[in-house]
């Protein structure tokens, strides 16, 4: 028997050796076309170079392409488990010439391997063509040999192949395996053809038009094929079985379904066997190319996937979550093939577990609620659409699992009945909103959500892709389309542009159309935290909803973001493990040139505190440990140790980034929960510099920091101003800091050698009984001795030594002594200490002070001091004062 890998393997060698390059399958999750939800199709990854939009990697191409049709227009999703072809979750094998051969090639690669190479009974194939195509059905004739009732003309678009209502196009030719007269079922084309006895096993798509938007058809420059084969179909046919779940691959993963739940493929049994193995393949391939379940989009799909075998789980009557022991067996029979499935083995078993763990808390107290509701109805009639609601909104039952449970039992449901609840739902939360004090210009954000549903962020994977255009918001109203010079919002229903959150700053880029649009983007927003408004000024063209939009993020800002962003995972992590589990963040600012991180901490953080916490961090850096992601709920995180940030607002599921080297408990340096990007290794951020460190608020400390090249920067500019430093001091730099000191020293030196002399020629001046301005330098007012002294260009520093000297000189007295500089004065008081009972120090000086203009003063009673900006009233000052004495005396 040829195995499912083995048939996989001899397709691909058979193209390589007809030289055609062999291209690894492209992730499920399509980044260049915005028309699907997934990948469905072999040809999907080569739509660019269909349309000449990309170049072709080869002439010629084969490849094995994971496809995957559960959601939007291809959904197969109700009918698996109980056909024998329906899948969620299949390979399209397929061969590709970008202009290169055409027809007579093609159906001569097809005939050859098919007949030759895998020795298929000829007369077991039948084909059809597309009833105007007679070259194809010369060239059947020709090189196969078929008779004409077995080259079937079929008028239909089922042999007509177009890529959308404009663009490359051209007819089919589709190849039959005849599985025998014993199954039901005629040829294609025939009142019979949707029995089960003519299977299409291969499709020869002959692109050779382009399809104009006046419905006409011009040919295409460079004719191209295209063609598409079930792995899963053919294997059924090699391996001499009828039905695609009895092949070796899906016997493998049901045997092991058997052997965790003791229960045979049997019976009822069989159809939850078959779903289980389907969707196990599906959910897996998903995970590994990075889509994970939510409430909406791709993860929407995904859960529901997961939910439905999750459910048929349970009707097997698996008393322990079973989906995840399943991994093994599926890495077994095709991680080899596709090595991102071993990769992601851990994630996806860690992750359908949790789902799985999830489900079933809510899953039997669903279906207590269903059966109570079914035990009402009779066969024909339908659940209504309320309790279908009821199920989704409280117990996390899609409408599909609840469709699916009842269908066994003969019962449909009431779909208009649940889309008004749905509907009513939403109305509840919009007049929510509306109440709760926003902003009257952004209800039209929330019109956009409910019309659109979120936006699907794809930026972990990528920073380019293609989107079509939702909605343009132009003065915070919806518009039809926008040009030149408009600032605008823009919503599409996929980005790889980060959108502000948690700290991080949003993407910048650009967005561009086939037809010549422009749009520059400055920034990323999250109104309502689900779109994503991409903000920015049409440069060029015209910009229209609906239009197809090619999107590209500046890479090289977004690395430094997401090195500054996981700088602050590893500063916060040095910072608790130096200061104490309290600290905490309380903030952040994460942008392309800087990091800004706010934390808990009662006091300032001493230089060896910093130097240490920046230490740790370069240790980190340098060390270059691989960031690892995993998608945990919240309180699972929380539970694992995981620190959640200041301000976020975290859904069912959240991102946990562990980074750093793994310390006690094997807990790594770093985990955090965090919606934002990050870097692949540590040592992807180079480099982190601390550049300061100050106050918030009370308890609220701040540090400032660079990294990367930012911070290499940094460290020059500042080894330059030394240099030019160490110039000046006519020095080395090493040497700088102890030039400076000595230098500083021979200040404080001249300093104290200036005051002194100050002091000297103010005794000097006293001694001559020499005065400034009208005062004289010494008198007796009823018996006190008093001095009055005014100096232009005195320091107001050296008063309260020259005033020390005055009270020591007189012995029993007043001294007032004022110093005026640029206009403004300075006023001392001193009264040796016989005289303290009798005169304040401080009620003289504030006498004094107000007439130079000022207010207060202060100081002791026997030594005060306090200024005023009018200098020019020195002399009044002092006279006020000599009054005041005169006055205690006659007093």
């Amino acid at each position: 028997m040829t195995s499912t890998n083995d048939i996989r393997r001899s397709f691909l060698d058979y193209f390589a050796k007809a030289d055609h390059l062999e291209v690894a399958s492209a992730p499920l999750v399509p980044f260049s076309d915005p028309t699907l939800m997934f990948v469905n199709a072999g040809m999907v990854p080569f739509k660019n170079v269909f349309t000449g939009r990309e170049t072709a990697p080869a002439p010629r191409a084969t490849s094995s392409q994971k496809c995957v049709r559960a959601g939007g227009k291809h959904n197969d999703l109700d009918n698996v488990g109980y056909t024998a072809r329906h899948h969620t979750f299949f390979e399209m094998l397929g061969n590709f010439s970008f202009g290169d051969y055409f027809k007579e090639q093609a159906v001569l690669h097809a005939w050859t391997l098919l007949t030759k190479e895998w020795q298929l009974p000829a007369d077991r194939l039948t084909v059809t063509v597309y009833h105007t195509d007679d070259e194809a059905h010369g060239l059947w004739r020709k090189i196969a040999g078929l008779p004409d009732h077995r080259i079937i003309r079929i008028a239909s678009t089922d042999n007509f192949w177009s890529m959308g209502d404009t663009g490359p196009c051209g007819p089919c030719s589709e190849i039959f395996y005849d599985h025998g007269d014993h199954i039901a079922g005629g040829p294609p084309g025939s009142p019979e053809e949707d029995g089960d006895r003519f299977v299409e096993i291969w499709n020869l798509v002959f692109m050779q038009f382009d399809q104009l938007a006046d419905g006409s058809r011009s040919a295409l420059p460079a004719p191209s094929i295209d063609t598409g084969m079930g792995l899963e179909r053919i294997a059924a046919v090699m391996q001499g079985v009828h039905d695609n779940y009895d092949i070796d691959l899906f016997r493998s993963l049901i045997a092991a379904s058997e052997s965790l739940t003791g229960r045979k493929a049997e019976g009822d049994a069989r159809a939850s066997h078959r779903v289980i193995a389907d969707h196990l393949r599906s959910a897996s391939f998903l995970l590994a190319d990075g889509v994970m379940p939510a409430n909406e989009g791709r993860g929407y799909v995904l859960r529901r996937i997961m939910r439905r075998a999750m459910r048929h789980a349970h009707l097997l009557g698996a008393a322990e979550p079973l989906m995840h022991r399943l991994v093994p067996s599926l890495v077994a029979e095709m991680g080899q093939a596709f090595p991102e499935l071993t990769r992601g083995q851990p994630l996806i078993t860690e992750v359908l577990e949790r789902e799985e763990i999830q489900f079933r808390r809510t899953l039997d107290k669903g279906l207590r609620l269903l059966d109570e509701e079914v035990a009402r109805l009779r066969p024909g009639d339908e659940l209504s659409g309320e309790t279908a609601f009821r199920l989704y909104d409280t117990f996390g039952f899609p409408y599909d699992l609840t469709e699916d449970a009842l269908r066994a039992r003969g019962l449909g449901v009431d779909r208009s009945g649940f889309d008004a609840a749905m509907a009513q739902q939403k109305a509840a939360a919009r007049a929510a909103w509306k109440g709760s004090g926003e902003t009257a210009a952004q209800e039209v954000w929330f019109d956009i959500a409910e019309r659109e549903g979120a936006t699907e962020f794809i930026g972990y994977a990528a920073t380019s892709g293609e989107a079509r255009v939702q909605a343009i918001v132009r003065n915070a109203k919806e518009v039809d389309e926008a040009s030149v010079g408009d600032e605008i919002r823009l919503i599409v229903n996929q980005t790889p542009f980060y959108a502000e959150s948690g700290g991080q700053v949003g993407d910048s880029g650009s967005i561009r159309t086939d037809g010549g649009m422009h749009m520059t983007v400055t920034d990323t927003a999250k109104p309502l935290g689900k779109l994503h408004a991409h903000h920015g000024r049409v440069e060029e063209g015209t910009l229209r909803v609906g239009d197809v939009v090619h999107l590209e993020v500046d890479a090289d800002r977004r690395e430094r973001v997401k090195a500054n962003h996981s700088a602050t995972h590893l500063l916060h992590a040095a910072l608790r493990l130096r200061l104490g589990e309290h600290v905490t963040q309380k903030g952040s600012l994460v942008a392309e040139d800087r990091l800004r991180f706010d934390f808990s901490h009662p006091k300032p953080l001493t230089p060896d505190d910093l130097a240490a916490v920046e230490a740790k961090v370069n240790r980190e850096i340098r060390a270059n440990h691989t960031v690892t992601t995993r998608v945990m709920s919240p309180s699972d995180a929380v539970e694992a140790g995981a620190l959640a940030l200041f301000g976020e607002k975290y859904g069912d599921e959240v991102r946990v980034l562990s980074m750093g080297g793994v310390g006690e408990g094997g807990r790594n340096f770093s985990v955090e929960l965090c919606g934002g990007t990050h870097v692949n290794a540590t040592g992807d951020i180079a480099l982190l510099r601390i550049v300061s460190e100050s106050a918030v608020a009370s308890g609220v400390r701040r540090i400032e920091a660079l990294t990367g090249d930012s911070a290499r920067k940094w460290l020059v500019g500042k080894e330059e101003t030394l240099k030019e430093v160490a110039g000046t001091l006519r020095t080395t730099p090493e040497e700088v800091a102890s030039r400076v000191s000595a230098l500083m020293e021979e200040k404080r030196r001249l300093e104290r050698e200036l005051a002194a002399a100050r002091r000297i020629l103010a005794m000097q001046d006293n001694s001559e009984g020499s005065s400034k301005g009208d005062v004289p330098a010494d008198e007796t007012v009823g018996g006190v001795r008093f001095a009055g002294r005014i100096y232009d260009g005195l320091n107001p520093k050296e008063l309260r030594p020259l005033l020390d000297q005055e009270k020591q000189r007189l012995g029993s007295g007043v001294a007032v002594i004022v110093a005026v500089n640029d206009g403004r004065a300075t006023l001392g008081a001193a009264v040796t200490d016989d005289l303290v009972g009798q005169f304040d120090a401080v009620t003289l000086v504030r006498e004094g002070v107000a007439m130079l203009g000022g207010t207060g003063g202060g100081g002791r009673s026997d030594l005060a001091q306090g200024g005023g900006p009018s200098g020019s009233d020195a002399a009044k000052a002092i006279q006020r004062i000599r009054d005041i004495l005169g006055e205690a005396v006659s007093a």
